[in-house]
């Protein structure tokens, strides 16, 4: 191993206690603390393509995230979170929007929102908050999205600009601050001074394991990382700047990471996401919720913490109860949506999840899947796994999978959590299908959602 062995062991030490409190045996509610603030200040910290697995605070144990694992000590942890879309811009405008990608227009990505569809600072700015977007930006068009500041940077500056506009910062308003990191989105890069030895070997069952397979893992856990550090320089600004205290802190990520059946995908690995949350004046944790929840949620949720009641007509709705423990749930359904990336993804589903299972609807199951992923193979394991199908069960499995989805998908997130076994076809499980086949028609009638195929 590269890394110092006593720095290991007091990581893994620390990592385990987070995870013990965290109600890893159980879920833990959380203790309202005394009120003190009307209006908090918000910050929304958006890491780009995390895995909600690959951190402490959600079971991992190869990857090394001590801030994520102090912040979840600290915080209220959401089991289960969702994203609206798993990629990248329709996923920012769900969150910014408080509607879903078919309502807001931004359903491709790198596509814009309607003209006329307002945001989170039309929102947030009559509440009497100062609103600013600092680092990955992408959302479309600028202009809808009226942020007081909106600086967009590169992550190896982006503390110093967080650092600046803190200090320059209205002193006289609450302030609702997103900062945007572009890590651990790809090209991973590779950091021995992270520790990481050059193969990882903790590979999920859904990759094909072979020795460019475990080198990308190590690539990307030591992008995780470096995310990380950013999170730790921001929680200490907040801290030197005397914030901290009056500050509600959101962690989360636009959507998974960009492995196969991951990022635009709606798989859990695509969609379900991290999210801590840390209010010090009104949450004693660390705790954790199961209560399900949707990104489109965090624009009501922002609001009524603000003390204002959220527009009926949005898709968002407030889980202000549950963040404080007066609720254990929120959401019985969870909706998602994805279109596609341009000429290199042409493959648009839908997908419903319930707390036991998922219902996805391929509208184009002839075109063969593709992504970045197989088409570019930037981070060099994708010819490898090719390779190895044409003698492996496993691998042969995953590609054929992996390149061919059925019209229909079924799976019961209990006994299959990695969804491999589809039960769209079995008898046993038709009523089911067809109750979730059914709210499906309902919930694509009500976003307007009319697409048959691919965007053209």
């Amino acid at each position: 191993m590269n890394h110092n062995p006593q720095t290991r062991r007091a990581f893994l030490t620390g990592a385990g206690a987070v995870l013990a409190g965290l109600g890893v045996r159980g879920l833990v509610r959380p203790t309202i603390a005394r009120r003190r603030d009307t209006k908090p200040n918000i910050v929304l910290f958006i890491s780009d393509d995390h895995g909600v697995l690959d951190s402490g605070p959600y079971g991992g144990t190869a990857v090394r995230t001590p801030h994520l694992n102090r912040l979840a000590s600290e915080s209220l942890r959401f089991t289960h979170a969702f994203a609206g879309s798993p990629t990248c811009a329709p996923s920012r405008s769900v969150m910014y929007t408080g509607l879903m990608p078919m309502r807001n227009g931004a359903h491709p990505n790198h596509s814009a929102i309607r003209p006329g569809v307002k945001t989170l600072p039309d929102y947030m700015k009559p509440l009497g908050y100062t609103t600013a977007l600092i680092g990955k930006v992408h959302v479309k068009p600028e202009p809808q999205f009226p942020f007081d500041t909106l600086i967009k940077c590169g992550d190896n500056v982006l503390s110093r600009r967080v650092e600046k506009w803190l200090q320059d910062r209205p002193k006289d308003k609450p302030f609702c601050l997103i900062v945007a990191t572009h890590d651990p989105h790809v090209p991973w890069r590779y950091d021995p001074k992270y520790g990481y030895d050059r193969e990882v070997d903790d590979l999920p069952s859904t990759l094909v394991d072979t020795p460019e397979t475990r080198q990308a893992r190590a690539d990307y856990y030591s992008d995780v990382t470096r995310m990380d550090e950013r999170l730790g320089i921001v929680l200490s600004l907040l801290d030197q700047h005397g914030v901290a205290d009056r500050t509600a802190v959101f962690y989360t990520a636009d959507q998974g990471a960009q492995w196969p059946f991951g990022k635009w995908n709606l798989y859990d690995a695509g969609i379900r996401v991290p999210l801590l949350v840390r209010w010090p004046s009104r949450i004693k944790g660390p705790a954790v919720t199961d209560a399900m929840v949707s990104q489109v949620d965090l624009l009501a949720t922002f609001m009524e913490m603000a003390g204002a009641t959220p527009p009926k007509d949005l898709d968002s709705r407030s889980f202000l109860k549950a963040l404080e423990g007066r609720s254990a749930s929120h959401r019985d359904v969870i909706y998602a949506a994805h279109t596609g990336d341009g000429d290199k993804n042409r493959t648009p589903m839908r997908c419903i999840r319930t707390r036991r299972h998922k219902y996805i609807l391929n509208l184009s199951p002839e075109i063969e899947y593709t992504t970045h992923i197989d088409i570019f193979n930037k981070q060099g394991y994708w010819e490898s796994w090719e390779q190895k199908a044409d003698r492996d069960t496993h691998a042969e499995r995953v590609l054929r999978r992996y390149r061919r989805r059925p019209r229909e998908e079924l799976y019961d997130l209990v006994h299959d959590p990695n969804e491999t076994n589809n039960l769209a076809g079995d008898a046993d499980h038709a009523d089911v299908l067809d109750a979730l086949r059914a709210k499906m028609t309902q919930w694509r009638e009500q976003q307007d959602d009319t697409e048959t195929g691919p965007v053209t």
